[in-house]
């Protein structure tokens, strides 16, 4: 018997979103670890922890634990919104040839198909919001690569 899309024996609920940016992976690092960055992803935090293990927690309520981070690679974290239930939370960032960044945001552990749902459509304006930011970014600080 089939699982439907989503579903995993190990992880529950899970959900996926990608997209390849044109900046390069130090660029796209250095803003989803900075405090603007952060805020865009998730939530207003003045710093995430480096080692794992060591539990964060956002000027909104979401709380977490780091479970890994491998610099310019990814970041794996519970995630706690106000009222929710915890989740895991992946980003990873992944050269994708000259000056661009495939930016990964995976999820896990979801309650049920809505919250997939739901979820997929964060993460696509999580991402949205990442571009955003990083257009707004002089290219000497980041700024996008030239065509």
């Amino acid at each position: 018997m089939s699982l439907p899309v989503g579903l995993t024996e190990g992880a529950g609920w899970e959900i996926g979103v990608s997209r390849t940016i044109p900046y390069r992976v130090d660029d796209v690092w250095a803003m989803l670890t900075a405090p603007h960055g952060l805020a865009r992803w998730l939530g207003p935090l003045d710093e995430l922890p480096t080692v794992p293990g060591t539990a964060y927690r956002t000027a909104e309520g979401t709380t977490g634990e780091l479970r890994s981070r491998h610099e310019r690679e990814r970041l794996r974290l519970t995630w706690r919104p106000p009222g929710g239930e915890e989740s895991t939370v992946q980003v990873a960032v992944s050269p994708e040839g000259e000056g661009r960044t495939r930016l990964r945001f995976h999820q896990e552990r979801l309650r049920n198909a809505e919250e997939r749902e739901r979820q997929r459509a964060h993460w696509k304006r999580v991402l949205d919001g990442i571009e955003e930011a990083l257009r707004a970014t002089p290219r000497a600080a980041g700024g996008p690569t030239p065509s």
